[in-house]
């Protein structure tokens, strides 16, 4: 299974400089942390890969099937930003609802919605309102409704932002969970997220890739004497120095 940009060429208006350009980017598999400061690129090439934006040039595909079509949108699951509750309904409700939005009968909407909501670890909470879920927990319904339908590739676009750290511990735990028959692409632009538990590291800066490999040769470029527990921050900032775009 390949998920692949190929060639891209973006731009959100026809006079303004192109968000991405000649853009191309595989998907490796497991679980792949994309960095960048604001204004990267980041949620504009999971927007592409979601097929919720079109590129201006190019191809987005996976295993040759295009974004856009119905078996592309069966396999890619995209989760924004922000999940929104919607108070009458119950986390259970919410998901099967998803589901039925995706083109699953009700029937079976239902039924995927329970263990979807058992894999992200919600099991005490399938019968609760949303609007009575903390934040965190509210994301895992959007993950849990992003995977109702059986996607095989995950985009998340700043999933952890506002946890607190305890919360990021048990959606990251979800996240090494999933890995093994999903594909996960994770946008952050803070560097202590995932990257050491990820199993390859992106790094995006002005729209073109800086770096993309496995976490070890992220870490990689560490320097000497970082202190314990920074060496990602440490990581991603010296590649940024190094590429003549931090000073």
């Amino acid at each position: 299974m390949t998920l692949e940009l190929s060639n891209i060429t973006y731009s959100y208006r026809r006079w303004k400089p192109p968000v991405l350009q000649d853009f191309s980017h595989a998907l490796p598999d497991g679980l792949t942390v994309l960095l960048g400061p604001n204004g990267a690129g980041k949620s504009t090439l999971l927007k592409l890969a979601a097929s919720v934006t079109r590129p201006n040039k190019g191809r987005v595909a996976l295993d040759g099937a295009p974004a856009g079509t119905s078996a592309y949108r069966r396999a890619v699951a995209w989760m924004p930003q922000d999940i929104v509750p919607m108070p009458t309904l119950t986390a259970r409700e919410y998901v099967a609802y998803v589901g039925w939005l995706k083109g699953m009968n009700r029937t079976d909407a239902w039924k995927q919605a329970r263990k979807a909501l058992v894999r992200v670890d919600l099991t005490d909470k399938i019968d609760a309102r949303t609007s009575q879920l903390s934040g965190g927990q509210l994301r895992r319904v959007g993950v849990a409704g992003a995977l109702v339908h059986g996607a095989r590739v995950l985009l998340l676009d700043e999933p952890t932002a506002g946890m607190d750290p305890y919360q990021r511990r048990v959606f990251r735990d979800i996240l090494r969970g999933l890995t093994g028959d999903v594909r996960v692409l994770l946008s952050t632009h803070d560097v202590a997220d995932l990257a050491e538990e990820a199993d390859h590291v992106t790094v995006m800066y002005g729209g073109r890739i800086l770096h993309q490999g496995d976490t070890r040769a992220f870490l990689s470029h560490t320097p000497p004497g970082t202190l314990e527990g920074r060496a990602a921050e440490a990581a991603y900032t010296a590649l940024l120095r190094n590429s003549g775009v931090a000073g």
